[in-house]
């Protein structure tokens, strides 16, 4: 039949990509690394030290599921291959819903992979702690930060990551002030690395009662957690540290207990703040983590040989300073200033499902220097 032939020369074109995925990938690096944590973690007194044990085997799990994800993509392709063999001998046009659904799911996750190979920073691996801040504008811009927060929430889940709140400020009468999110799994930072910067809004205000339209800005930060072996000089004279009690919507984000931590880097006037682990000296943990990674970015951004040279960057969260725009009247557009990508599923993106072109339009942009506008 005609369209399991169709289906037959589109499978056939789709191998060599399918195969050149597999060496961008290097699984054959993947498999060796493989056998000697495996080697390792088998050994005598592997888990004397917890915290290492548990690196080593979280990085088992990462390298099993990349080689077993490309298992499946091949099992998916033979797969394929041979419903359209059956559908043309036995002419059942019955299996050509599930050979097209088939078929788009594999390339869309041959996509998402090969965004993977573009991930060569040297923290892209690392769990991504990702900050939002209203700018001005009281409620519209608060309210807007929350959609984003929403956003990025989703996304995560739809790619099977996991996130925990490390702050929560409510909005004066909607959304929210400022929060920051911890989102893990493989890459996460390389991925959301792209939505560093300000993000501008276009709506009718459903706040106004005259209907006008309105645009709100917020800024989205996105830092790499540091492990321990990364070392940042921070020293204890440089830090002004301030306790207060909790608050978040309902209850639902946070413990509402009196430790909450808030630690300011008087040098730079780098603030970070967690309220949402267990005690006081938990999220004062939590916070020299966030100080460390956002003490690092910097200066490995500035091109810094020392912290103290470090004076503090702040995002200008306003007009001219947005990478992308988000607008939902008069039309609905969401388009990137550095790359021109662009869509008109407004809804899909706010939801988290279309997030992804931006994410692969950045990679390849950065990847080969193609810039739309910097």
């Amino acid at each position: 039949m005609l369209q399991f032939d169709e289906y037959r020369v589109k499978l056939n074109n789709l191998k060599p990509d399918l195969d050149k995925l597999g060496q961008a990938l290097d699984l054959e690096a993947a498999e060796r690394e493989l056998d000697e944590l495996h080697a390792q973690s088998a050994a005598d007194g592997f888990w004397d030290n917890v915290e290492k044990a548990r690196k080593v085997q979280k990085r088992i799990s990462n390298l099993e599921d990349k080689v077993n994800a490309q298992a499946r993509r091949q099992g998916a392709w033979d797969d394929l291959m041979t419903l359209c063999e059956m559908g043309n001998e036995e002419e059942d046009e019955s299996l050509i819903p599930e050979v097209e659904a088939g078929f788009d799911a594999l390339v869309k996750e041959m996509e998402t992979a090969r965004l993977s190979t573009l991930l060569s920073g040297e923290y892209d691996g690392s769990t991504a702690i990702v900050s939002l801040q209203a700018g001005a504008g009281g409620t519209e811009a608060q309210d807007w930060a929350q959609m984003l927060y929403r956003m990025y929430t989703r996304w995560a889940e739809r790619h099977g990551f996991s996130y925990s709140v490390l702050d929560y400020q409510d909005g004066d009468e909607a959304g929210i002030k400022s929060a920051a999110i911890r989102i893990e799994g493989e890459n996460a930072y390389g991925y959301l690395k792209s939505e560093h910067g300000v993000h501008r809004l276009v709506r009718i205000s459903p706040f106004d009662a005259n209907a006008r339209r309105q645009t709100s800005f917020a800024a989205v930060e996105v830092m790499p957690e540091l492990d321990d072996s990364v070392e940042v000089d921070i020293r204890d004279e440089d830090i002004e540290r301030q306790v207060y009690r909790s608050s978040g919507a309902g209850g639902q984000h946070i413990n509402k207990t009196s430790s909450a931590v808030r630690l300011i880097h008087k040098p730079t006037g780098i603030v970070v703040s967690c309220q949402t682990e267990r005690s006081q000296f938990q999220n004062e943990e939590t916070c020299m983590k966030m100080l460390r990674s956002k003490l690092m970015q910097i200066k490995e951004q500035e091109h810094l040989d020392k912290i103290s040279d470090i004076k503090g960057v702040q995002l200008k969260i306003e007009w001219g300073n947005q990478i992308r725009s988000y607008v939902f009247m008069p039309y609905q557009l969401v388009k990137d200033n550095r790359t021109a990508y662009e869509t008109s599923n407004v809804n899909g993106v706010m939801d988290g499902d279309e997030l992804d072109g931006f994410i692969n339009a950045y990679l390849t942009a950065a990847a080969t220097g193609a810039w739309a506008s910097k």
